[in-house]
């Protein structure tokens, strides 16, 4: 068995056409905008915040993001968040993780406006999700469902493991799988015997941040794998959770590293902005 690709590239692709093509549709009226904070010089956040800018520049978007620094202050923090929040040319605001430990990141979500938190961390997105109330939606998780859904993955009484317990992937992913009626095993850094869950998956789900943790043998044949994972090897290679070689020689479906989920983030990210700005404006989304 060959595991067929589950292309997030190229959906990613098709979702940011459809954006383009609503945005360009609105005439002369103001652009949605969305804002972005990096706080210090992490290299990896600088390069994912890039991305966001170019992205918004490719659909047409209003794009402003604050580079600040590494010692700045609680105080001078959330001045930056209330005056986006205040800034009618601004849909959705996205604070770049991680942020420095003197600040609280907590409190830092949550003084993102409800209505303009784009990438759905504020504590309020979370308990919305949680109790199936509409909201907005964490990016990775709503692109792993949006996968899942193009390629007519059946989700309804699956058994479905998830590997990973974070809130930006893990807890949210859990929670919008069962909305769609499949049934749910987390798996941690605690769980006893991983393979003894994910051999009897129909669907797995891998947030680990651990290079290879998954491999051929602890796959039921025929099963849907989506990797969440980005490593970097001591050689300068891309690797996922998962032993993609191995595992597409069991899985029926399969996310590559890099081009399964990570393009579908920053779609998301993209069109929960434009659900702000058509929210705001009015017009349909």
């Amino acid at each position: 068995m060959t595991a067929q690709i589950l292309n997030g590239k190229s959906l990613a692709k098709k979702i940011r056409g459809e954006i383009k093509q609503k945005a360009a549709g609105i005439g002369n009226v103001r652009k949605p905008g969305l804002a972005a904070v990096l706080v210090g010089e992490d290299p990896a956040s600088a390069i994912y915040v890039k991305s966001k800018e170019k992205t918004c520049k490719k659909l047409g978007f209003h794009a402003d993001t604050r580079r600040l620094p590494a010692d700045i202050s609680r105080d001078e923090l959330l001045a930056v968040i209330n005056e986006l929040n205040n800034d009618s040319k601004i849909d959705g605001i996205l604070l770049q993780m991680p942020i420095p430990e003197h600040l609280d990141k907590f409190e830092m979500l949550s003084a993102i406006s409800i209505d303009k938190d784009v990438d759905g961390f504020n504590p309020i997105s979370q308990g919305r999700l949680f109790l199936d109330i509409d909201g907005f939606i964490p990016c990775t998780p709503r692109g792993i469902i949006r996968i899942l859904k193009e390629y007519e993955i059946p989700l309804k009484g699956a058994n479905a493991v998830i590997l990973g317990r974070s809130l930006l992937v893990g807890k949210p992913v859990a929670m919008l799988l069962m909305r769609d009626h499949a049934t749910i095993s987390i798996l941690h850094s605690r769980t006893r015997d991983l393979s003894e869950y994910t051999k009897r998956a129909d669907i797995v789900v891998v947030a680990a941040g651990v290079p290879n943790i998954i491999t051929a043998d602890m796959i039921k044949p025929g099963a849907v794998i989506i990797d969440v994972g980005i490593n970097r090897l001591d050689d300068g290679s891309i690797a996922g959770d998962v032993d993609f070689k191995a595992a597409s020689e069991i899985a029926g479906w399969i996310t590559p590293v890099p081009g399964g989920v990570g393009p579908m983030t920053i779609a998301m990210l993209m069109e929960n902005t434009w659900l702000s700005y058509a929210k705001r404006e009015g017009i349909q989304s």
